[in-house]
């Protein structure tokens, strides 16, 4: 399972997603994020639909790597669906089984909430595929700077914020290493009851927290061996330039995101 979480990886590239600014990718997955949303109806989501799978054909990404990064997520989609059908009264009556019931809403509520779920990963997981941690940062300062005038660390916060999105991958990998480390001395991490796992849970937690302390120290010391001293004073070798095409995407993104609020309008 640990395999299966894509979050924070980069799949270099040669599609039209990968060579869009990155300033304007993260301004788009904003506007994904607002359009999926925007209404309370399946017919909503099939607007937020067809943008994402428009954008997963153009980034050019294998459809497995969408399927792993969903994969994680799907005990916590069950719960959702179970909790929504059994706790939904209102509607038609479909089943009961003395105070359990489901309803016709319910079943809609829980479909709904899956499939925007599941939009939601698949569509900013984009984002994170097709742009480098290095990019990232620079767009991420980018879009602060204007906080620069209230002396406000930009450079600094978005330096930390990629770092951690690049360090997920490693910390998934550190984490499936001691965990086939530990079963392979017997540890039953994976059997037993809830709490007998829960505890078995030490054993892998107590060397990671010490292997992410080690790497981090090994990443303050690499840092201050380049002469690293925060963005004061720092040149880019990349020079971020917008095109044509970023405000083409810019503005399909734009015209989805009025279809999906007139479509939840014309659904009230």
């Amino acid at each position: 399972m640990l395999r299966d979480i894509t979050i924070g990886q980069y799949f270099p590239g040669n599609s039209v997603i990968h060579k869009l600014d990155p300033r304007f990718k993260i301004i788009i997955t904003i506007l994904y994020i607002v359009m999926l949303f925007t209404g309370d109806s399946l017919l909503c989501l099939v607007v937020g639909a067809v943008y994402t799978v428009m954008a997963i054909l153009l980034s050019r990404i294998k459809l497995k790597m969408f399927v792993k990064s969903v994969k994680p997520i799907i005990p916590f989609l069950v719960i959702t669906a179970v909790i929504n059908l059994l706790l939904v009264n209102s509607g038609e009556v479909l089943w009961r089984w003395k105070f359990f019931k489901i309803t016709d809403e319910g079943i809609n509520i829980s479909l709904f909430m899956i499939i925007r779920i599941v939009l939601l990963i698949a569509g900013t997981s984009i984002l994170t595929y097709t742009t480098s941690p290095i990019t990232l940062t620079d767009a991420i300062e980018r879009l602060l700077s204007p906080l620069k005038k209230l002396h406000f660390p930009v450079h600094e916060l978005a330096m930390m914020m990629s770092i951690a999105l690049r360090f997920i991958p490693t910390l998934i990998e550190e984490t499936d290493k001691i965990m086939s480390a530990q079963k392979a001395r017997g540890a039953e991490i994976d059997t037993g009851s809830f709490m007998n796992r829960a505890r078995n849970l030490i054993s892998i937690l107590v060397p990671l927290f010490i292997s992410s302390f080690r790497r981090a120290d090994e990443l303050a010391t690499a840092m201050e061996c380049r002469c690293y001293n925060g963005g004061e004073g720092r040149t880019r070798l990349r020079q971020l330039k917008s095109s044509a095409r970023d405000y083409i995407a810019l503005a399909v993104t734009v015209m989805f995101l009025a279809a999906a609020i007139i479509v939840a309008q014309m659904t009230k």
